[in-house]
């Protein structure tokens, strides 16, 4: 199993396809992949911010370059110590967006690097400002602009408290450090931005292809739904192609092919969807692996790879449902 983030707290909330059942077993399987810190944000102190202390980078100084960062000199602040050592141009980081970035976190004492999203060789996002990774974090990257690289010398009460944590080697007495590019941001109005692919199948749903962040049209046809599982691209993107293992933040919108009925929609709740592959419905995990962040992805799902004769409990989907979704790829988490 690949290896998930340190630094993340257990997402708050999957995707409502998630097989009825699974949920406890989904979120003992989380907590146990990594050492990631509870999630206490909420009552974290607020922090003094200070320009530095920090160590020096001294290989691989460039936005984007994994850094090499030398071992603390003296004592560390008390504060939370944050240096920008790029300036950035893009957009502020607002506080709920979905941050992308790539960092490496090591301890201020000992130089021990405990984590790194370079090696992984994908960017990490995660929601930022909300309680769902370490409070220094949530507070000394709010505001800045995408593009910056950011040095941060964390205090142990806005990391990982007096408890530290043992699987890092982290200890409760520990300031860390930590290297962080700001890469990109979502929010609820993103929407995939890939290369739109002719729909000439006329026996399938046509889907929109706007870029406004609204929720795209789904037509379904007036004919017989298909047997077996439909995958297509609506807007092909040009990013990673998608692995049955890995964690996904989507926008999406689910209607039933028996009446073209919007039953389920991120866009609804202004609220992007993340979850693991793992987790959903076997017609999303088997459609959407191999396809390419960045794209929106039609997936027509037949009943023995959704719901069959066991539909959710309270929603308008019946039993031995052909299920309809425009998905769009945002990022891999």
């Amino acid at each position: 199993m690949r290896r998930r983030s340190l630094l993340l707290a257990v997402p708050a909330g999957l995707l409502t396809l998630a097989g009825c059942g699974d949920d406890k077993k989904a979120d003992k399987a989380k907590s146990s992949d990594s050492p990631s810190p509870s999630n206490s944000t909420s009552a974290a102190p607020t922090a003094k911010i200070v320009d530095g202390p920090v160590p020096e980078i001294t290989k691989g100084t460039k936005f984007g370059q994994k850094p090499t960062v030398a071992k603390g000199s003296g004592k560390p602040s008390s504060d939370l110590a944050v240096k920008t050592l790029i300036e950035g141009k893009g957009d502020e980081v607002k506080k709920g967006d979905y941050l992308q970035a790539n960092y490496l976190g090591q301890i201020w004492a000992t130089a021990k690097v405990f984590d790194n999203s370079y090696d992984r060789g994908n960017p990490t996002v995660f929601p930022i400002g909300v309680g769902q990774v370490i409070p220094g974090w949530d507070q000394a990257l709010v505001g800045k602009k995408l593009d910056s690289r950011v040095e941060l010398a964390i205090p142990p009460k806005m990391g990982y408290g007096t408890e530290g944590n043992k699987q890092a080697g982290i200890k409760g007495t520990d300031t860390l450090v930590f290297v962080v590019d700001l890469v990109g941001t979502f929010t609820n109005k993103s929407s995939a931005k890939g290369k739109e692919v002719a729909q000439s199948n006329i026996d399938l749903p046509k889907v929109g292809t706007n870029t406004d962040g609204k929720a795209p049209k789904i037509d379904v046809p007036k004919k017989d739904a298909p047997k077996k599982l439909v995958a297509n691209y609506i807007l092909e993107g040009d990013g990673d192609e998608i692995k049955e293992t890995d964690s996904l933040l989507c926008q999406y919108k689910g209607v039933l092919w028996a009446d073209g009925k919007e039953f389920d929609s991120s866009y609804k709740r202004s609220e992007l969807a993340s979850f693991q592959l793992a987790q959903v419905v076997k017609g999303w995990a088997q459609g959407l692996t191999g396809k390419k962040v960045g794209s929106r992805v039609l997936v027509v799902v037949p009943p023995d790879l959704g719901y069959g004769d066991q539909p959710p409990q309270g929603s308008t989907i019946k039993k031995d449902s052909t299920l309809v979704f425009s998905v769009d790829i945002l990022a891999k988490m």
